[in-house]
């Protein structure tokens, strides 16, 4: 008789991961999943959700240990410590087995069921991003993102207006290109472009935060990018491409 562990009895590879980072999000762990899993049952897809408790402070690592009981399909990661949410995303990304890899944030903003609008849209492009269309943040935070954003977008001619969103649709192949950066986050579609992938941006939902205050501030929202900036400028014009139907 076969192990249990052995390879051919694990459960088939879902086709669809969600990899969603968490700190100190506690008050938004269970109505984010409940509205996460309404949405995956309704796109009749096999899914697994992996979700990384990024060493939060208060009971968020607690609160997803209580939503995995309930939801089999939800796996929770923990880190010790609080290291990122970079690392949060790229341990997400290891551990997840779909074709195709999906982001959401933890704090809700992004609403999980613009995850279907993605999904419907899949075979147009290799990763398929959000972009928030009228933003629920304070005057500050839109204009240092905005800011951001157009400076990259100058630097690295990566097509996309809004990188910040989190909410975001891949083949999974196209995590391979991705570079463990602290900001890796700020520069996915410019890892993919520079790899040869394609990409369709569309406008997403935006919302008000529920409950908690954001983690991140000027020095994660505009000063590191733009430190990783000059590096990426210089690396990623060096990344060897993809072969593409034209050129094999």
């Amino acid at each position: 008789m076969k192990s249990p562990a052995t390879p051919d009895s694990a459960p088939p590879a879902p086709v669809l991961s969600v990899v969603i980072p968490f700190f100190n999000e506690a008050a938004n762990v269970a109505p984010l999943l409940a509205e996460l899993q309404t949405t995956l049952a309704a796109l009749g897809v096999s899914a697994e959700v992996i979700a990384v408790n990024d060493g939060s402070a208060d009971t968020t690592g607690a609160a997803l240990d209580a939503a995995a009981r309930g939801w089999p399909a939800l796996r929770v990661e923990h880190f010790a410590r609080n290291r990122g949410q970079a690392a949060a995303l790229w341990h997400g990304f290891r551990c997840a087995r779909g074709t195709w890899l999906a982001m959401l944030d933890g704090d809700g903003q992004n609403p999980p069921a613009e995850l279907a609008r993605l999904w419907e849209l899949r075979e147009s492009a290799d990763m398929i991003a959000g972009a928030r269309v009228a933003r629920q943040d304070s005057a500050l935070r839109r204009t240092m993102s905005r800011v951001a954003n157009a400076v990259r977008r100058a630097a690295l001619r990566d097509g996309v207006s809004d990188t910040g969103c989190s909410l975001k649709l891949f083949r999974r192949e196209v995590a391979g290109s991705f570079i463990p950066l602290r900001t890796m986050y700020s520069f996915l579609p410019a890892f993919a472009v520079a790899a040869g992938y394609s990409i369709r941006e569309i406008p997403v939902a935006h919302r008000p935060r529920r409950a908690g205050v954001s983690n991140y501030g000027l020095g994660v929202m505009a000063v590191l990018p733009l430190l990783d900036l000059v590096a990426l400028c210089w690396l990623l014009r060096r990344i060897a491409r993809r072969p593409t139907e034209e050129n094999r």
